[in-house]
């Protein structure tokens, strides 16, 4: 047995507990990474960690499975790599694939309350997302300023479009406003990344952005490739900023109705590991075929392939560009940008969709007191809401 298979083996064990057992969205899960691998393993030490951390936090895509992915990579090769990500993404990938094919079936004022309080719970969720974002991301006015205009341009140009016009607002932003630092750190990891595999993965990125709109239309599994990879490319700040792209690329066109939108965002709260597993869901449900399990592993694998391709892409280049000025005043800009984009989300469709009445308001409201004064993990939070709607439609 090759030291890369041993390795693979130990990647595996440790990954597949942590998607068993990682609660709490991104920030949570780079907390469970350190414990992890710095502090339990010792595979890399803190500046090592911090670096690496801050490189994903960079590239768009999702940061916790971004740090798992390079953590696999670094251990075990391209292998450990793709074992990590399968062991940290499969457990809550198949658990809400399994309240997909049983969601259509819930019915009765017990089964529709539940529903009703996973849908409210989002709006919870996604409004402490909101703060929590905006006091990392925006702690000053040219920030608050850009993630404002993020809000303005997507109430006159509603759907991708105006988040595509929204994060370049925010880049150009940064750069006028000059929001960058000059912070020297390099990446002290020796990834087994090669600058010809390196320039591969990004040119393979950049060409299916550009090539899938193009071919789209010839088939509906080509136009759900397309959607959901444009989503996984354009995801800066964090797992919860998928929301409204996923909600664009997929609720607009018809493919899902609002309602299993949210009540599965409400789901994905309850279960370990990445929120970007939503995906396999909305997979599931959509109207049009593909979809049940073939719909539900085209729509994962397409979420998270761009991440991992531009991740793949960066690393040997990584030390050199992270100290240049104009590339941090970009990326603070856009970040600000998401804050505002995430901030529209909840407005449309989490807050129309999910609050109806004063009722269901003062659920949402105590769910986010529970989140943001109890700090009550999100999944304890979800079965509150859910309890709640149920008691909410006994009572009616």
């Amino acid at each position: 047995m090759t030291g890369y298979e041993k390795g693979a083996k130990e990647v595996f064990r440790a990954f597949l507990k942590l998607g068993l057992t990682s609660f709490g969205g991104p920030i949570a899960h780079l907390g469970y990474f350190r414990d992890e691998f710095v502090t339990r393993r010792g595979w890399l030490d803190d500046c090592a960690y911090a670096d690496l951390v801050a490189l994903c936090q960079f590239l768009p895509g999702p940061a916790s499975s971004q740090v798992g992915f390079a953590l696999g990579l670094m251990r075990a090769g391209w292998i450990g790599a793709l074992t990590a990500f399968a062991a940290f993404t499969l457990p809550s990938a198949l658990i809400l694939m399994g309240f997909a094919t049983s969601v259509g079936s819930i019915s009765g004022p017990v089964g529709t309350g539940a529903l009703d309080g996973l849908k409210i719970v989002a709006v919870a969720i996604v409004a402490q997302a909101v703060v929590g974002m905006a006091r990392t991301l925006c702690p000053d006015r040219e920030r608050a300023a850009i993630a404002v205009g993020a809000v303005v341009v997507l109430a006159f140009i509603p759907g991708a479009t105006g988040m595509i016009a929204a994060i370049a607002l925010g880049a150009f932003g940064g750069l006028v406003l000059k929001q960058g630092g000059n912070k020297k750190a390099g990446l002290p990891v020796a990834m087994p990344v090669r600058r010809s595999h390196a320039v591969t993965c990004l040119a393979a990125f950049g060409i299916l952005l550009f090539a899938l709109p193009l071919v789209a239309h010839l088939s509906q599994g080509l136009a759900v490739v397309d959607s959901f990879y444009r989503a996984g490319a354009l995801v800066f700040g964090g797992g919860h900023v998928v929301l409204p792209l996923l909600e664009a690329e997929t609720i607009a066109p018809g493919w899902v109705t609002p309602d299993a939108f949210l009540a599965g965002y409400g789901a994905a709260q309850a279960v370990p590991g990445p929120l970007f597993t939503f995906a396999a869901y909305l997979g599931a449900v959509l109207g049009p075929e593909p979809n049940g399990l073939v719909g539900a592993v085209i729509a994962l694998v397409a979420l998270f392939l761009p991440g991992f391709l531009i991740l793949s892409g960066t690393l040997p280049f990584w030390d050199r560009v992270r100290t240049m000025p104009r590339a941090q005043s970009l990326m603070r800009g856009t970040n600000a940008a998401v804050v505002g984009i995430l901030a529209a989300a909840l407005y449309s469709p989490v807050f129309t969709s999910a609050i109806g009445d004063m009722r269901d308001f003062a659920l949402a409201l105590l769910c986010f007191v529970l989140l943001v004064a109890w700090r009550m993990p999100p999944w304890a939070v979800v079965l509150v809401a859910a309890f709640g709607g149920v008691g909410q439609t006994l009572a009616r």
